[in-house]
């Protein structure tokens, strides 16, 4: 599923496009039409993300915000069409549908009536969500979470999650205290550092990827108890962390290698190993690191170690593939 740093950009992508506006909400789909009228209309004040949880707020004035809340699990994704006044991405999310930011929107100019306005295109496939504002349309298709909520209930879940490396205070006190709380919360258990990491009660936003990066480029074996791994260690880990994902909020990358652990032949051939590639958003960009260059460990299951040479390790860890090095994470 998405991680953090790509709802940290639908947030982003949000805010540019509607915020201010009085936007147009619908339910194409059926499957949200009491939701959407409790926002049809209502000014979109902003979003915001706390790791993998997206958060729109609509204000209705009077103190009375109405919050969506979307998460985007397995298949969630948000595309987006525009007048042409603006760029617009195509869509942001779920990377197993293979949608990314820099797809080809539909060929030709937007349609516009005889009096120039621009006609937004039918909603395609399932939409269960449609925000339309004065220049840009944006379609949420397959979401595991989507519901309007009070300030009060959306106080609520943000209290269950554990600090974002992403938000610039961490969503604590400070950056400091965000630090803090991720170290003691992980050493206050035997559950492996490994699984914790993928705990959003523990650290919100951090997936798959950046799980087995993180803990690569720490040296830290996956498997060790939680309350056994060094406080500085740990902070260390979250510091890098906040380091990696900020960067992919800002690019749409995840970019984990450092230049000179990165291969200087080709990508080894199917069969030789590996779970296959891996897409990122810059793939048609000459100047960035190639998707199959960016990761140590991630989906490189029996390559070599760009480090040591010894074949990459795989194992089932709490319901997801963990991928790690034997002797550079000893």
């Amino acid at each position: 599923m998405p991680e953090g740093h790509t709802v940290h950009r639908l947030a982003r992508t949000l805010d540019e496009l509607f915020a201010g506006q009085r936007v147009a909400v619908s339910s194409p789909q059926g499957r949200f039409d009491a939701g959407a009228a409790l926002l049809d209309g209502v000014p979109f004040a902003g979003a915001e993300a706390w790791g993998k949880q997206l958060f729109c707020r609509f204000d209705a004035g009077a103190g009375d915000d109405r919050w969506l809340r979307v998460h985007l699990g397995l298949y969630g994704a948000w595309t987006f069409a525009g007048d042409g006044s603006a760029d617009v991405v195509h869509a942001i999310g779920a990377p197993r549908r293979r949608i990314g930011e820099r797809d080809s929107t539909p060929a030709g100019s937007p349609d516009r009536t005889s009096a120039g306005e621009w006609t937004p295109p039918a909603p395609r496939g399932a939409v269960r969500v449609r925000l339309l504002g004065a220049h840009a349309v944006a379609d949420l298709t397959g979401p595991t979470a989507c519901e309007v909520l009070t300030a009060a209930e959306k106080d609520d879940v943000v209290a269950r999650l554990g600090p974002d490396p992403i938000r610039s205070d961490g969503g604590r006190a400070s950056a400091e205290a965000a630090r803090e709380a991720f170290v003691a919360r992980v050493r206050r258990s035997r559950v492996t550092v490994g699984q914790q990491l993928m705990d959003q009660a523990v650290i919100a936003g951090v997936g798959n990827i950046y799980r087995a990066e993180a803990l690569f480029r720490a040296g830290l074996d996956p498997l060790r108890p939680g309350r056994e791994v060094p406080a500085d260690t740990l902070a260390a880990i979250w510091d890098d962390l906040v380091v990696l994902m900020r960067d992919g909020a800002g690019t749409g990358r995840i970019v984990t290698t450092r230049p000179g652990d990165r291969d200087t032949g080709a990508h080894p051939p199917p069969g030789a190993g590996g779970r296959g590639r891996t897409r990122q958003n810059t793939d048609d960009d000459p100047d960035a690191v190639p998707a199959e260059q960016a990761f140590y460990v991630y989906h490189r299951d029996g390559l070599p170690c760009r480090v040591c040479a010894t074949p990459v390790l795989l194992k089932e860890l709490g319901g997801r593939t963990l991928y790690w090095c034997g002797v550079c994470q000893a």
